[in-house]
């Protein structure tokens, strides 16, 4: 059993359709990614999920519970924060902690402090909340949510206001949350180089359509990458390697020729090169980013 499914979700404003009949389904242990851009229905879809906004059209389960039937049980499995999380600032982060674990009879002690040590807030668990950084009320606040066990994590753009060092903190502090828990995250986001280094797939949405649901180490991977050869002889270099690749778009940047194979042809070339009498002082493999894959996905268009 999946521990989420989608099926054709919309909503509808009026005329203006928000979220289009989507369909999609994931497993505990992995981080899925609503990737897009501002507007295309990633908001709107985590609140359907959890019921914040209702459905228009369209069906979801979470561990086999459908959510219109049964809503309290399905969202006793799901932590979920949307936008900033809610906390109460002139209590100590424990304090906070012990609030929120009474709605669930079930929260132990025990569970309180490895919610505390999962999200390395050991130190700074006993100072008021009103102190913390941004960066340690996105961890409290995900102590909070997987203080009662859910099955399923919902975080929207959890990223956003953060500085790189709190972005990178958050992100490792996700990867083993899913390592150690076995809980499956939906996270949103708009910035591609996070979702990259952080999800297993993306739902990639675009004017509240699902455009295609990826793995992110095959969207990245390309069987032929940009090469950069940084020569002393540019003209001569780029004669040689239109005998060696023809057909190929060869393109020249001062000292830098730049073309697209597979790297099992690097060596080969490189020795061609030098057999010439042209000395290659550098060479350079440029993968695909996730954005570079998103913008040929959605064409370009993405507003």
């Amino acid at each position: 059993m999946s521990l989420l499914q989608i099926s054709d979700l919309t909503k509808k404003v009026g005329n203006k359709i928000i979220v289009d009949h989507l369909s999609l389904e994931m497993d505990k242990g992995e981080i899925l990614g609503l990737l897009g851009p501002n507007g295309a229905g990633k908001t709107t879809t985590i609140r359907m999920i959890v019921g914040l906004v209702s459905k228009s059209e369209g069906k979801v389960l979470i561990n086999g519970e459908d959510t219109s039937l049964h809503f309290e049980k399905a969202m006793k499995q799901v932590g979920v924060i949307v936008e900033n999380p809610d906390l109460y600032k002139y209590l100590s982060g424990y304090d906070n902690l012990v609030h929120f674990s009474r709605m669930n009879s079930k929260v132990s002690k025990k569970r309180i402090s490895e919610v505390i040590s999962l999200v390395g807030l050991e130190h700074s668990i006993n100072d008021k909340v009103s102190t913390y950084s941004l960066g340690m009320k996105q961890r409290l606040g995900l102590a909070v949510v997987l203080v009662h066990k859910p099955s399923l994590l919902i975080l929207d753009e959890p990223t956003n206001g953060l500085d790189p060092a709190g972005i990178r903190e958050l992100r490792g502090h996700l990867i083993s949350i899913v390592k150690n828990e076995g809980v499956g995250v939906i996270i949103s986001s708009h910035l591609m180089s996070e979702m990259e280094m952080m999800c297993d797939r993306v739902a990639i949405l675009n004017k509240g359509k699902l455009i295609g649901i990826h793995h992110v180490s095959e969207m990245v991977e390309d069987e032929c990458s940009e090469v950069r050869f940084e020569v002393d002889r540019p003209d001569y270099a780029i004669q040689v390697l239109q005998s060696l690749l023809s057909g190929k778009a060869i393109i020249a940047d001062r000292k830098q020729i730049k073309v697209r194979i597979p790297k099992e042809r690097i060596p080969e070339i490189s020795q061609q090169l030098l057999s010439e009498g042209i000395n290659v002082y550098n060479v350079q493999t440029v993968k695909k980013t996730l954005e570079d894959k998103f913008i040929e996905i959605t064409g370009g268009n993405i507003h």
